[in-house]
């Protein structure tokens, strides 16, 4: 059994106590949360500890690993302390909004022989890994082109949005390390942002709508495209393609029952509408994967250089937009 401790009792961070609490190979010891009553409440949910303070988990022997689910703004500190206390760590994306403090945490862990993996949790849904595993055994060819759709179904608050990042750094980074899960690194990117959803988005300085080209260094073309606002749901969609045929992996509904009806054809369940809903399974392929590489000593992934590109590729893209050129990434 692996000790593990939840740092951040918010939305995400009950998702991942309660797969925490269910895992067969772990034993939640402790839950933190600067509000310590979501964490009282998180801990009694699930019968175990509530920690007053975050030296209670560095310091408790029981607790092996930590997955911190706290805002991003926490992220870069609490990965340094766990290292430094001998913890393996899981982290929500991003590590930092900013790239040269996320590079600094790197170079201040290194020592420390850090066992680290960042939660891109797409990289862990089913369909999404059985596309690249058959994309990788050559089944439609070398990959020449990939479109990578993310479309929320609505704007997140303003008290989120003031502090994300931006729509590059909050949301594209997970189709930014999908491009790379895919394709490998990226050598060239352009990319173009509106604000088409929300005034409030354009009044804080952010983007609510982007469309990005990328050319892998294999030479593969890759677009981007994400919206703030899909009315119909949380979309969520990857095609390959290549000389022997394309592959898809399509978004996920409820059933897959259709109606067929003088009135419509084919009409089916609505678009899972959020997250939670719609990568529920990969959550827990993501821990499964984080725990058995812990147990069996292998290397982590998507580990921190993972994040470090990703990030990078987020900075690239608002360069990008506010210049109006293609950024060549080396």
């Amino acid at each position: 059994m692996v000790g593990m401790a939840l740092l951040g009792c918010g939305r995400i961070g009950r998702l991942h106590a309660r797969n925490l609490a269910r895992h067969p190979r772990v034993r939640l010891v402790k839950v933190f949360d600067v509000h310590g009553e979501a964490a009282q409440q998180t801990a009694a949910e699930l019968g175990v500890q509530s920690a007053g303070s975050l030296d209670e988990v560095w310091s408790d022997p029981m607790i092996r690993a930590v997955l911190i689910a706290t805002t991003t703004d926490t992220h870069v500190p609490l990965i340094t302390a766990a290292v430094r206390a001998g913890k393996a760590v899981l982290c929500e994306k991003p590590i930092d909004v900013d790239l040269e403090r996320a590079r600094a945490c790197r170079n201040d862990i290194a020592r420390d022989r850090p066992i680290v993996m960042i939660g891109f949790n797409r990289r862990f849904d089913p369909s999404y890994r059985a596309l690249r595993e058959r994309l990788r055994n050559g089944e439609i060819g070398t990959l020449e082109l990939a479109i990578v759709t993310s479309r929320d179904p609505e704007p997140p608050p303003a008290s989120y949005l003031k502090g994300s990042g931006g729509l590059f750094r909050d949301m594209t980074i997970h189709d930014f390390d999908m491009a790379r899960y895919l394709a490998g690194d990226i050598a060239r990117l352009h990319a173009f942002g509106a604000n088409l959803v929300d005034a409030g988005i354009g009044a804080l300085g952010d983007l609510d709508t982007c469309a990005i080209s990328l050319r892998a260094k294999s030479g593969a073309l890759l677009q981007i495209n994400n919206s703030r606002r899909s009315v119909y749901g949380y979309d969520q969609r990857i095609e390959v393609f290549g000389a022997r045929g394309m592959l898809q992996a399509a978004n996920r509904r409820a059933t897959s029952v259709e109606s067929w009806s003088a009135a419509h054809t084919a009409a089916r369940d609505a678009v899972l509408y959020s997250f939670i809903e719609r990568y529920r399974d990969a959550y827990e392929a993501e821990l499964d994967v984080f725990v058995a590489s812990l147990q069996e000593g292998r290397p982590m992934s998507p580990d921190f250089s993972d994040g470090l590109e990703a990030l990078r590729l987020a900075v690239a893209a608002e360069q990008s937009v506010r210049t109006g050129q293609v950024v060549d990434l080396g």
